[in-house]
């Protein structure tokens, strides 16, 4: 077929089905951007088991102008502490509600990403950041056996 034939087809295949993706399951997968611009992500797993404002704050302050795509499929108990976390710093968010980003453990409940390629090797948030630790407590030291015995007597 000629290119000029070929026209015609392209225009009434866009008019049925929309314009073409690139990698749409790694689009879905990363609530609608790629990979090579996430800077943290939290799966829905980690969502449910902890909280990571404070880890997400840390990110926000180190990059004011990317933005937070949050999954909109959640609960909103699971999201409010996020959604104010975000609104306080300023950031850009986007709330993505489509059905086809799901909230199964493996999917992602919130990616906080650029517009741009930033090929950030470990975008896991645990991985990432350290838990914050708080100056007043102080860990409680074991002191091995002795320690325990002289706790005993």
């Amino acid at each position: 077929m000629a290119d000029t034939e070929k026209q015609p087809v392209d225009r009434l295949q866009t008019a049925i089905h929309g314009t073409p993706k690139l990698h749409p399951d790694e689009q879905r997968k990363y609530l609608g951007t790629f990979r090579e611009r996430v800077e943290v992500a939290v799966t829905v797993y980690q969502i449910k088991r902890h909280h990571y404002v404070d880890e997400l704050n840390r990110a926000f302050a180190a990059h004011p102008d990317y933005r937070l795509l949050i999954n909109g499929n959640l609960d909103e108990d699971i999201l409010g502490p996020y959604m104010a976390a975000v609104a306080k710093a300023g950031v850009q968010f986007t709330l993505k509600t489509d059905n086809m980003y799901h909230t199964g453990d493996d999917d992602y409940a919130l990616v906080f990403a650029t517009n741009t390629a930033i090929n950030q090797d470990v975008i896991d948030i645990e991985k990432r950041y350290q838990p914050t630790v708080d100056p007043n407590v102080k860990p409680e030291k074991s002191g091995g056996l002795f320690g325990k015995l002289k706790k005993l007597l």
